[in-house]
């Protein structure tokens, strides 16, 4: 079984059938809209997939691939899994367990504006790693924020192709473009709704529900002197401080692009 899921479906590019500025702030960290979405996604999807959830022994639940530091929905994936043990509790089922596939990403250009074939190139030269042992013939729920093109869907289903993993397969959107006629730029619209200049950055990270994803990382690592030393200076030494260990987790100092700013950062 390979099925597809998706709460909210866009169809017209005028009219968002999700809030485009919580969104937005989800996607640059605001944890808030991650619990939020989560609990809205999991309502509509429980409401179309509670018999077959409830006729497995056992559920694993992926997030989007990542290295070490995690997407932003990866933190949608969070609260969704913590709305699934409650279902399952409530109907004596045992927890689903959670798995991850590995992905060692290769480049820094943001493919919110890219098509299908675009984005798929890009990310082909990524390498990722799953354990298939570990969800073989397992029900197996991937949570992710938006499909656009189906690059990623294409890749996960890639890789469970590469692995030979055998099991069934459901993929979880918040959203979806259903209507092809729309361009995918359209994503990108979405993600930097609330985010048009660092001091916008600076907010998010100085509210009370930020934690730092893959897309905000990057995007400080790629400011300019004058906009990264104002964000620096705007955030507290805490907040710099795990920055700068996130970005080394994810060998982005071996990143030409990244380099400059993380030596800024450096801890003695």
């Amino acid at each position: 079984m390979n099925k597809s899921f998706s709460l909210h479906k866009v169809t017209d590019s005028e009219n968002c059938p999700f809030q485009e500025a919580e969104y937005s702030r989800f996607k640059f960290g605001d944890k808030f809209y991650a619990e939020k979405f989560a609990k809205e996604l999991f309502a509509g999807f429980v409401a179309q997939y509670k018999d077959l959830i409830l006729s497995e022994q056992e559920v694993v639940i992926l997030p989007s691939p990542y290295l070490s530091i995690p997407t932003a929905s990866n933190f949608l994936c969070y609260y969704f899994k913590k709305e699934l043990n409650s279902f399952l509790f409530k109907n004596g089922k045992k927890a689903c367990i959670e798995s991850k596939i590995y992905r060692n990403q290769t480049y820094v250009t943001d493919y919110g504006n890219l098509d299908f074939a675009e984005r798929v190139k890009l990310i082909s030269n990524d390498t990722y790693y799953i354990d298939r042992n570990f969800i073989a013939g397992k029900l197996c729920i991937f949570v992710d924020d938006i499909k656009i093109t189906g690059s990623h869907e294409h890749t996960v289903n890639r890789i469970l192709d590469q692995y030979d993993v055998k099991g069934d397969f459901l993929f979880v959107y918040f959203a979806e473009l259903t209507n092809k006629e729309i361009h995918p730029k359209i994503e990108n619209y979405y993600n930097y709704f609330a985010v048009k200049n660092v001091e916008d950055i600076a907010a998010i990270i100085n509210s009370n529900h930020f934690q730092y994803n893959t897309r905000i990382v990057k995007y400080i690592l790629s400011l300019n002197e004058e906009q990264f030393m104002f964000l620096i200076d705007s955030i507290s030494e805490e907040k710099s401080k795990d920055l700068f260990h996130l970005a080394i987790s994810n060998n982005y100092h071996q990143i030409l692009e990244y380099k400059t700013n993380i030596n800024v950062i450096k801890i003695d």
